[in-house]
């Protein structure tokens, strides 16, 4: 019988994004980036626009509420619940296969 062996780690991400290279890897304006944040759908965590950083997974989530609002022309908010629905789809399937319960 074969031994299986099991790695788990923790991806650290270094780079960050200020708020123009998020709004420029978007393909929108700063202002957008501004919006959902204050109306904490995109979240930093931090009161200081100048200080606001990103990581490639904000990147990923403001990239698909980009695309839901203009695609189909969904109000932020729904947009941002859209989002929310499609990541923790992501994390269940993640724990199915690292349970082995799936083979995608």
């Amino acid at each position: 019988m074969a031994q299986q062996r099991i790695v788990s780690g923790e991806l650290i991400d270094e780079a960050t994004l200020t708020v123009e290279d998020l709004a420029r890897a978007c393909s929108v304006e700063a202002g957008w980036v501004v919006e959902r944040i204050e109306s904490g759908l995109l979240a930093d965590g931090s009161p200081y626009v100048a200080s606001w950083r990103f990581t490639s997974r904000d990147l990923t989530r403001a990239r698909r509420m980009s695309q839901l609002e203009r695609d189909f022309e969904a109000a932020p908010e729904l947009a941002a619940l859209a989002t929310d629905l499609i990541e923790e789809n992501q994390r269940l399937r993640e724990r199915l296969r690292a349970a082995g319960l799936v083979d995608d």
